[in-house]
């Protein structure tokens, strides 16, 4: 979708696509949302898309690596320091600095997803190191024992167990991402940060409400649908008690055993 710059916002406006009532109408809120749902919507949507592709690719990048830091300890410093230090570059200057990199224009989503992946991989390397790792090392040495490959032991045992870890970092990833996607409205992304941007030109206040609010329902609806596909593919990490943890552990390493 095609991004909104300064100059098209007003041309929208003139078009009369951006609508909405004078100052003493009380009810002008709500009805500002009425009269511009089709932007409201058509933002939300660019919004959403501009943040589940970077926290996808970012979990797909980061957990291998995360994988190799806690395997080899010789490079976790240089994984996870790498990590740390992609993510104190300014998001504005790298949406800037992208399309001369890529090839792109400024305004091409591409930036956006690209210098968002970025940021998703920075955050997850750490925490997908700290998941691989705490994985019990006892299991992890009954699986090699017992002739597991490295390839089978990542699928069948450390993953599995590393999952909660991995969810919870995700979701982190997920809160971040669409704080980030935002600030993309200021090289002329379309999306949410369009009403915050625009309303701070017209010292629109409503506007400016209304974003904040899509912000936090879509943060909100990525973590519901985080948690919820958490409790279908790992049912075994919902909290129980620490004795019942045990016996699961135990068993675990039972299971290992047998299954040379």
């Amino acid at each position: 979708m095609r991004g909104y710059s300064g100059v098209d916002a007003a041309m929208l406006r003139e078009e009369g696509r951006i609508r909405w009532l004078s100052d003493e109408d009380w009810d002008a809120a709500l009805n500002w949302i009425f009269a511009n749902f089709g932007l409201i919507w058509s933002l939300t949507v660019t919004h959403v898309a501009l943040a589940a592709v970077p926290v996808v690719l970012g979990f797909v990048v980061a957990v291998p690596l995360g994988w190799v830091a806690t395997r080899w300890r010789a490079v976790r410093s240089v994984i996870v320091g790498g990590g740390s230090l992609l993510y104190t570059i300014p998001s504005l200057p790298l949406f800037v600095i992208l399309p001369y990199l890529l090839g792109t224009r400024i305004t091409d989503p591409v930036n956006i997803v690209v210098g968002l992946s970025v940021y998703a991989v920075a955050i997850m390397v750490r925490l997908a190191a700290d998941a691989f790792a705490a994985v019990p090392a006892d299991v992890v040495d009954s699986a090699t024992a017992v002739g597991f490959s490295a390839w089978k032991r990542f699928w069948a045992v450390e993953l599995p167990l590393a999952g909660p870890v991995l969810l919870a970092g995700i979701r982190v990833v997920s809160a971040s991402t669409v704080a980030l996607v935002s600030v993309g409205a200021l090289v002329g992304s379309a999306n949410i940060g369009f009403l915050f941007t625009d309303g701070r030109q017209r010292q629109f206040l409503e506007e400016i409400l209304v974003g904040v609010v899509a912000s936090l329902v879509i943060a909100l609806v990525f973590d519901t649908v985080l948690v919820a596909l958490g409790r279908i593919l790992m049912p075994w990490s919902r909290r129980t008690p620490r004795r019942t943890r045990q016996m699961r552990s135990n068993a675990t390493l039972a299971t290992i055993e047998r299954g040379a």
